[in-house]
């Protein structure tokens, strides 16, 4: 196992050595990821399915894909389930296998067994104030996708209310059609 100093630059950071583990720098730490499991796999590989094709010519949709991000005026980097950052931000000529370089239009969250929708809640306002524009936070218990604005109280969307966002322009999906692909019973 890889013994990992405490407050690490962002250079640190992103010097250490690849593993197993995905961890994301907190507060000048590197925090592990938790290992996803079935459903939080499932969901994962369904909402990317769904969003590659929409995608499409409009920007680059990222699983697992780290963002460089300032939190409380600190490197912060968070590694969403998925992200969507839109060419209007990112131009698509000078991008590089290296980690997303913007905020992203789009971070996705999918609450593991482990994790709570409150812990959730506090990285996405995180997200937002860091200049993300949409978080979704996915809770496959709830089968419920909670929306996250800059501008806006979040709102929690399930069955067959639409996830249309002007920011997702062209995007027409619901929760009840992503849990069902998903398999999630």
């Amino acid at each position: 196992m890889t013994q990992i100093k405490s407050q690490l630059t962002l250079q640190e950071f992103f010097a250490l050595p690849e593993g197993d583990i995905t961890y994301e720098l907190v507060n000048g730490e590197a925090k592990p990821k938790m290992a996803p499991k079935l459903y939080h796999s499932r969901l994962t590989g369904t909402i990317y399915i769904i969003l590659m094709p929409w995608a499409k010519n409009r920007g680059e949709v990222g699983i697992e894909w780290a963002v460089t991000l300032k939190r409380k005026g600190r490197d912060w980097v968070p590694v969403p389930d998925l992200l969507y950052v839109s060419y209007s931000r990112l131009d698509n000529d000078v991008i590089e296998d290296e980690p997303c370089p913007i905020p992203p239009d789009l971070a996705i969250e999918i609450i593991s067994p482990d994790q709570t929708f409150g812990e959730m809640s506090a990285k996405a306002t995180d997200y937002l104030e860091a200049g993300v524009l949409r978080v979704w936070v996915v809770d496959a218990k709830a089968k419920t996708i909670t929306v996250f604005y800059p501008d806006a109280h979040p709102q929690t969307k399930t069955g067959e209310d639409s996830l249309e966002d002007s920011l997702l322009e062209g995007l027409q999906i619901t929760p009840a059609q992503i849990f069902q692909e998903a398999g999630i019973p």
